[in-house]
């Protein structure tokens, strides 16, 4: 399965996820693996088969055969650098560097950067920089952003940061508490107190005994 960049929370049945591989992509490398723009793909999950071809058949029963997990992971890594290598180590840029600029300018500037000054740093108009950085990332500069700083709270949660939330949510960049909140139960479907008391191992996910 393919899934996205997601801007809403989904609720997974993992009875009968036995076994589980899965790679995360860093933002803006999506369409390399996907062969298509990150944005058809936000918010949905597509069978493998339909982006890879039957082919990953072979590497799917391939990996069942394989014992442990580092050993699988070196299997998938190895299917990956062959499949792509004409992408990975071509001579064609792999994304636009607007989109890596900008990437780069939203994590680690040290205030709010609006989508409008991000695309005047560009060269672009705000329609252009908005549409390039969706079709590379999936998501618009807005939600990316609403996203990132939704992760950065979810990341301390899940630390078990012992702050009040009035004040995690002032150090994540919301404008109150109550702006954190709504976002909060916005991506994750759950408020703050049932995060805390339901995370698990995994920061972005929680278990719920009501599904």
């Amino acid at each position: 399965m393919v899934v996205g960049a997601r801007s809403v929370y989904e609720i997974v049945n993992t009875s009968d996820m036995a076994d589980l591989i899965g790679i995360v992509f860093q933002p803006d490398a999506f369409p390399l693996f996907a062969s298509d723009r990150a944005d058809l793909f936000s918010n949905r999950g597509v069978d493998l088969e339909d982006v890879w071809g039957t082919q990953v058949r072979t590497l799917r029963d391939h990996l069942r055969d394989i014992p442990g997990p580092p050993e699988r992971l070196l299997c998938l890594e190895g299917y990956l650098r062959r499949a792509f290598a004409a992408r990975l180590y071509g001579t064609r840029p792999l994304h636009h560097c607007a989109v890596d600029y900008a990437l780069r300018r939203f994590a680690h500037a040290p205030t709010v950067v609006t989508v409008r000054d991000m695309a005047r740093s560009t060269g672009w108009s705000e329609r252009r920089f908005s549409q390039v950085f969706r079709e590379q990332v999936g998501l618009s500069p807005k939600v990316w952003c609403r996203v990132r700083r939704f992760q950065q709270a979810v990341k301390e949660l899940h630390a078990g940061v012992d702050v009040p939330w009035s004040t995690l949510a002032l150090d994540c960049g919301y404008y109150d508490q109550s702006h954190f909140a709504n976002e909060f139960r916005a991506f994750s479907g759950v408020d703050v107190t049932t995060y805390s008391a339901n995370r698990t191992i995994w920061a972005n996910h929680i278990s719920d005994d009501r599904y």
